[in-house]
């Protein structure tokens, strides 16, 4: 095994991209993501990292070279952040139409107005439908070990599609925590050399994002649905092989305490390691309380969240994103929608907390899942609402 060091989670995640031994990165810089890629551009000034680092003059521009690198068969990595993100957005939806691999790091951060840099998850489910593979983390080991995944499921040919790796912005890019790192060893072990399906060549000439009729758009979209519900399998079986190389298992759906649970909390990303702390303090209360972390956002483990959820008599969905003047905010819309029909259907709340970064703590979850169980809210409820 590599060695355990302490180390800011942003820096680490850069480094693991510098073992990745990519071809080509691409960024520009907005905060929180920014010390991902400064990171990275010192790598390769110093010569640790034999890359093309590309200072584009733009978020847009960042991921119009990624598709372009990526085309020629480059192994490619960019990162951002919130307005960046949605500046990049129209090229997002182009990369994986056109079943480009590469990796993007998501320092989730809340969306302005009015301007805030702090965290949320507004910014990755403005982008829910992209057609991108996307993994929440909740710590920094598996922001670290993510890394390599990514690219290993990305680059795979029975995959061939690009993956978002969602980090919380702060609460997880600016921490410093114990992170074991991978050897060269390791990394060669588990991440193949890239060989693509198609690249762009003169010598073989082939055309990417041609114009698309009626006639054959519906048939591509499809095309692309069928790929993403295929890649589970992949996902699934890349961090199997991550468990036997590094003792570490990540699983689509992972729970904690749950079993004979009444009540389940669901959460993604690092707010689960707070909702963790709440849970015991429950359990040692006497109450059946559980956590459910999901970890695969798309493609959506519809299998393993129903088998998660249909033990309990109440879930507690805690969102980190609004959908104004909609029914559901975005992950609870999906648990209810997920859950409708079924038998064993539990009584599903959606608690919406932690917007702009807003401090949430083992007592705020436990006031939430109390407030959800007593007032039964059929729609949302925005928690700590001042005033």
């Amino acid at each position: 095994m590599g060695q355990k060091v302490g180390i800011e989670v942003s820096i680490a995640a850069a480094d693991a991209v510098g073992l990745c031994d990519v071809d080509v990165v691409a960024a520009y810089p907005i905060t929180p993501q920014t010390h991902v890629v400064e990171h990275l551009a010192e790598l390769c000034a110093s010569g640790h990292l034999d890359a093309e680092f590309v200072p584009v003059e733009s978020e847009h521009s960042a991921m119009s070279v990624c598709c372009g690198s990526a085309a020629v068969g480059a192994r490619t990595f960019t990162a951002t952040s919130a307005q960046g993100l949605a500046l990049m957005s129209e090229i997002v939806f182009i990369a994986s139409s056109m079943r480009l691999p590469m990796v993007m790091f998501l320092a989730n951060r809340a969306l302005s107005a009015p301007l805030s840099i702090w965290n949320d998850h507004s910014d990755t489910m403005m982008v829910r439908d992209c057609g991108w593979i996307q993994v929440f983390c909740k710590n920094g080991q598996e922001v670290y070990d993510a890394i390599f995944h990514a690219f290993r499921v990305a680059e795979d040919k029975r995959v061939s599609m690009p993956v978002m790796i969602n980090v919380d912005g702060f609460g997880l890019t600016h921490v410093i925590e114990p992170i074991e790192f991978w050897t060269k060893e390791m990394v060669k072990e588990y991440l193949p050399p890239f060989e693509p399906l198609y690249t762009l060549h003169p010598d073989k000439v082939v055309t990417m994002g041609a114009f698309g009729m009626p006639e054959i758009f519906t048939e591509a979209k499809k095309a692309l649905d069928v790929a993403m519900w295929n890649s589970a399998p992949v996902v699934v079986e890349a961090w199997d092989e991550m468990a036997k190389l590094t003792g570490r298992q990540y699983m689509p759906v992972e729970t904690y305490k749950a079993d004979g649970a009444e009540t389940l909390i669901l959460a993604m990303g690092s707010i689960c390691e707070t909702a963790s702390i709440a849970v015991d303090r429950f359990r040692e209360a006497g109450k059946k309380v559980g956590l459910v972390n999901l970890r695969l956002w798309r493609p959506l483990p519809k299998d393993e969240l129903r088998k998660a959820l249909s033990g309990a008599k109440d879930v507690v969905v805690l969102d980190r994103a609004l959908t104004p003047g909609g029914a559901n905010s975005p992950l609870t819309a999906e648990i209810r929608s997920l859950m409708y029909g079924e038998t064993a259907r539990p009584n599903i709340y959606n608690m919406v907390a932690g917007l702009g970064g807003r401090d949430v703590t083992p007592e705020d979850i436990t006031t939430m899942l109390e407030k959800a169980l007593a007032d039964q809210h059929k729609g949302y409820y925005i928690y700590g609402v001042r005033g």
